[in-house]
C-alpha cells in the first residue's frame, strides 16, 4: 500500500513538473525567441500605416472591390478570402464543375480587364490556390490588370508597370517558384503613390 501513494505521489509531481514547463516555460521561451528574433513575422507581417491603422496582414489575401485595385487569385475560402474557412475546392483536372469555374472565370476577367478573346490568362488568375488565401499573384496576372488599374486612377500605365516591376518578388533562394508581387503590399503602394 505504501508503494501505491508513493507511484501517486510520485505520477502527481511529475505530472505538475511537466505542465509547469510544457504549458508554460516552453510556450513562453517560444514567444519570447520569436519576439527577440523575428517580431513582424511572428505577429502576422502586418502592413501598417504610419498612424498604426493595419491594412492587413501580407500573408493572407483580401478582396480589393474597385477597379482602382489589382485583384488577387480568386478564393474558395468560406464565402471568398475568410481565413477560419481557409481551403482549396477540392477538384479534381476531370471535374466538370471546374472546367465550367475556370471558363466562366476566364470570360469574366478578360471582361473586367478589357482583354481581346484570344489573349491567354495566366491560370493564378482564375483558379484559387491550395488555401484559398494566397496573397500573390504572377507577374503576367498583374501586367494584364495594369490597364484597368491605370484607367482608374488616371495613371500613365508605364507608371503602374514601374510599380509593379518595383513591388516584384524573386524566386525563393533564386531557385523555387516563380516571381510573384504581393497584392496587398502592390494596392497599398499604389493608393500611397496618389496621396503625394
Amino acid at each position: 500500500m505504501k508503494n501505491f501513494f508513493l507511484e501517486i505521489k510520485t505520477s502527481l509531481v511529475l505530472t505538475l513538473v511537466f505542465a509547469v514547463l510544457l504549458c508554460g516555460a516552453y510556450p513562453l521561451a517560444v514567444w519570447a525567441g520569436g519576439q527577440a528574433l523575428f517580431a513582424d513575422k511572428a505577429n502576422g507581417s502586418l502592413l501598417t500605416e504610419p498612424d498604426g491603422t493595419v491594412r492587413g496582414s501580407l500573408l493572407l489575401a483580401q478582396n480589393f472591390a474597385s477597379d482602382k485595385y489589382f485583384q488577387p487569385r480568386p478564393s474558395a475560402a468560406g464565402t471568398g478570402y475568410d481565413a477560419t474557412s481557409s481551403s482549396g475546392t477540392n477538384l479534381g483536372p476531370t471535374s466538370q464543375k471546374l472546367a465550367d469555374s475556370i471558363k466562366a472565370a476566364v470570360a469574366a476577367y478578360r471582361t473586367t480587364n478589357g482583354l481581346a478573346a484570344d489573349v491567354a490568362v495566366p491560370a493564378d488568375a482564375v483558379t484559387s490556390s491550395g488555401s484559398g488565401l494566397d496573397p500573390h499573384i504572377s507577374v503576367a496576372n498583374a501586367q494584364l490588370q495594369a490597364a484597368r488599374v491605370a484607367k482608374a486612377r488616371s495613371l500613365p500605365l508605364e507608371k503602374v508597370q514601374a510599380l509593379i516591376a518595383a513591388q516584384t518578388e524573386d524566386r525563393d533562394w533564386g531557385v523555387f517558384g516563380e516571381s510573384r508581387v504581393n497584392v496587398l503590399r502592390l494596392n497599398h503602394v499604389l493608393d500611397s503613390h496618389a496621396t503625394k
